[in-house]
């Protein structure tokens, strides 16, 4: 066995529904849960519970949503297992900020010291079989559209209140259905950040790897998480989104 080779005894490294369904659409969740493996440090990364609880280690009821979303559009969905602390799969190889070592205020003690051997440990174990699976899945439709599901918090500490609702995030290099999509949540009445609370760009991240890459149609879905804290909310939303995603599609003739 390779020095990074993957442990036949690991937990996969990420977990998928539906991949029989047919639709076109292909529904990923990359910072789905909070999971820290236990040859990562113990399993613990020396931050306090309460802080792996909250969005600085996953998208909180993004993985409801996500599930939820796919099921209401007959579309397989990916979602990753393991904190975006542990290491991001929506970053590229080369970001920085691929292995986090302090995030809004919190240091994350198990990745100050963390080496170069330490880090390819974690993207072999990790990053590549979730990326590999991802691959997978959007090359099984020929049409393959992927709608990237994310959650973010009201407020940063020491920031203002976020006002939106959801956001959609969308790529310059790709703007098929970002812009109508944003058109059409405030058309439902929603308060919509067009490419807020963050960019839509990122080389490397998972948007530009199995879609921009490959001329795939693609949208990233934002939802603030008090929103979709719950079973029940995940389902509110997913029931709200899957028809304007499927409207925003057909509409756009790709």
């Amino acid at each position: 066995m390779t020095p990074h080779a993957p442990c036949p005894a690991d937990p996969a490294a990420f977990t998928t529904e539906g991949e029989d369904r047919p639709s076109r659409w292909l529904v990923t969740c990359d910072h789905a849960t909070n999971r820290v493996p236990g040859w990562v440090n113990g399993g613990d990364l020396g931050i306090a519970a309460a802080d792996m609880a909250r969005h600085i280690a996953f998208d909180v009821g993004a993985m409801g949503l996500a599930s939820a979303l796919a099921a209401r559009l007959g579309a397989p969905m990916i979602a990753s297992d393991f904190s975006r602390l542990v290491i991001d799969p929506n970053r590229g190889e080369d970001d920085p900020t691929l292995l986090m070592r302090l995030y809004d205020g919190t240091v994350i003690p198990a990745n100050r010291h963390a080496d170069t051997a330490e880090r390819e440990r974690r993207l072999d174990r990790l990053y590549r079989p979730y990326h590999r699976e991802l691959a997978r899945l959007a090359a099984a439709h020929p049409a393959r559209a992927i709608c990237a599901v994310h959650s973010f918090t009201p407020q940063l500490r020491g920031r203002p209140p976020r006002p939106w609702l959801v956001g959609i995030l969308y790529s310059h290099r790709d703007e098929r259905l970002g812009p109508a999509m944003v058109r059409a949540c405030r058309a439902q009445g929603w308060v919509t950040g067009d490419n807020q609370p963050y960019s839509g760009h990122l080389q490397g991240d998972s948007i530009d790897t199995h879609a921009l890459a490959h001329g795939r149609p693609n949208l990233l879905i934002e939802v603030r998480n008090d929103l979709i804290r719950t079973p029940e909310g995940q389902q509110e939303w997913a029931g709200h989104l899957a028809p304007v995603l499927e409207r925003v599609l057909s509409d756009s003739g790709l």
